[in-house]
């Protein structure tokens, strides 16, 4: 067997790639186009988030977006987090993005220069229902990174106090090497490129991840985190996740708990030792330690 086509040999991360197989064949039709839908959907109030009653407080002062990853939905990537961090006092909101038509459910799939000005017309609508002068965003996968073009290039640094990104694919990523196996496949790079511009985007060297860090990682008056796990199998290496500049504090998750197995979906949907830094990184100033006793606070 040739290297480059050597299958995975942990039954987890054969379960994984045959997952995304699975997902870019039942996504990249013929029916499905590069343009991503308007951004009209957002989700229901849920759980307590996404209230635009809601008013922050003078304990947490910003309130926070949620911002999902790709396949993800403003729902069922947050069915954890948001209520923690509502329980937590902290006004919540989600956004769907990336939506390609005839595909339900199954977002962050669009065009991401397109995504990122979705996120900024649902900053706005957020800042302006809740009278804040400045928003956290919390991001997981293509979540924590899409955030950084809105940063860069679409004006969000005003309105942004922190970007704290979960497993984000910042540099983008080799997918388990998946990606170096296009080159052998001739057209199977096109077909997802026009089926799922959004997969397309996020191949480290791609076009859109050139034009993102053709800049510095970071923006002046914005302070990012980065929660990263040794056990990601999408985001490869996870070194990559990581941001270099000023106001940058680079996390890996088992320097906080070695016991921490989580790997990319858990790290960003289930796991409360992660949470726990991301409300550490909303309120720096009456941060605790983060432990592997964390998962029941």
């Amino acid at each position: 067997m040739l290297p480059w086509t050597r299958a995975p040999r942990s039954p987890r991360a054969r379960r994984t790639l045959a997952a995304l197989l699975l997902a870019v064949a039942a996504v990249a039709t013929p029916t499905a186009t590069a343009a991503a839908a308007p951004a009209t959907a957002t989700a229901t109030t849920s759980r307590g988030w996404n209230d635009y009653s809601c008013k922050p407080s003078a304990a947490h002062p910003r309130p926070v977006v949620l911002v999902h990853g790709t396949f993800g939905n403003s729902v069922d990537n947050w069915l954890v987090l948001a209520p923690y961090l509502v329980n937590r006092g902290y006004c919540v909101y989600s956004l769907d993005y990336g939506q390609l038509p005839g595909v339900p459910l199954f977002h962050g799939l669009g065009p991401i220069d397109k995504s990122a000005g979705q996120l900024a017309a649902f900053v706005d609508k957020v800042l302006a229902a809740t009278g804040a002068a400045e928003t956290d965003i919390v991001g997981h996968s293509q979540g924590g990174m899409m955030p950084h073009y809105y940063l860069k290039f679409l004006g969000g640094a005003d309105k942004v106090n922190a970007l704290i990104g979960i497993a984000p694919d910042n540099h983008g990523t080799t997918l388990l090497g998946l990606t170096r196996l296009l080159p052998y496949f001739p057209g199977v790079g096109d077909l997802i490129e026009a089926g799922t511009p959004g997969l397309a985007d996020q191949v480290a060297g791609s076009p859109f991840l050139t034009k993102l860090n053709s800049l510095p990682d970071t923006v002046p008056g914005v302070r990012y985190t980065v929660i990263a796990t040794r056990y990601d199998e999408v985001v490869t290496p996870y070194r990559t996740q990581y941001l270099d500049g000023p106001n940058v504090r680079n996390v890996l998750l088992q320097d906080l708990c070695p016991l921490d197995l989580s790997e990319h979906v858990a790290i960003g949907t289930v796991d409360r030792i992660a949470y726990h830094e991301v409300a550490n990184a909303l309120d720096p100033a009456h941060a605790t330690r983060t432990t592997c006793a964390s998962v029941i606070g």
